[in-house]
């Protein structure tokens, strides 16, 4: 009978796993993840079992960036040296260069290849090896550009957000006639919603118009 052992899930909570069963020499592993506990494992599952992989490991609903990843944890430890470890993509395994490099790192050091099915990444060959850190700097980079221009439309809309109210031309039309009915800047502009400022270009007049 397999022998158990306690681990921490994607939600946080303490369970009981049965440790990986001893795995032959030469097979791959493989591992799905999904972020979200709705998003469906399948579409990984049957390719990394068309790629011909012993077993498959799953975390469902656990996010790249975090540390508790059961399912990965004992996929790890059930690999021998002369085995394999599959992903359906890159991503799977997380979402920073440091850590994959690390990962491919430890893997290596322990006689135990790599591949990523859809990047077609192979570390058994050393241009596999140069795949991996190209792709994984690429997807990092892509991740801080994707920051980046969400920070930069961020300050954008507050800027947009702080500037005073310009008048349309129909506005302008009618802050002349309010003016020539004798309204003065104060209640034009309050009618207007925008600054007394934005009412005295508007007019063309100089700031000291009576009120």
């Amino acid at each position: 009978m397999p022998s158990r052992l306690t681990v921490v899930d994607g939600t946080g909570r303490e369970v009981d796993v049965e440790e990986p069963r001893i795995t032959p020499n030469g097979v791959s592993l493989g591992y799905a993840r999904t972020s979200t506990r709705d998003q469906s494992l399948e579409l990984q599952r049957r390719a990394l079992e068309a790629a011909g992989c012993f077993d498959v490991y799953a975390d469902r609903g656990v996010s790249g960036k975090t540390m508790a990843r059961p399912q990965l944890d004992m996929c790890l430890r059930a690999l021998q040296p002369g085995n394999t470890l599959v992903v359906w993509k890159l991503d799977r395994l997380g979402r920073t260069v440091k850590g994959l490099a690390a990962l491919l790192d430890e893997l290596a050091d322990r006689g135990v290849g790599f591949r990523s099915l859809t990047e077609g990444i192979d570390t058994a060959t050393p241009t596999g090896r140069l795949m991996f850190h190209v792709i994984a700097s690429v997807a990092e980079m892509e991740r801080e550009l994707i920051r980046e221009r969400t920070k930069a439309g961020l300050a954008a809309a507050a800027g947009k957000a702080g500037r005073p109210r310009a008048l349309e031309p129909h506005d302008v039309d009618l802050v002349r006639r309010r003016r020539a009915e004798g309204w003065t800047l104060n209640a034009i502009a309050a009618d207007r919603k925008v600054s007394r400022s934005t009412i005295i270009r508007a007019l063309d007049v100089d700031g000291n118009t009576e009120l």
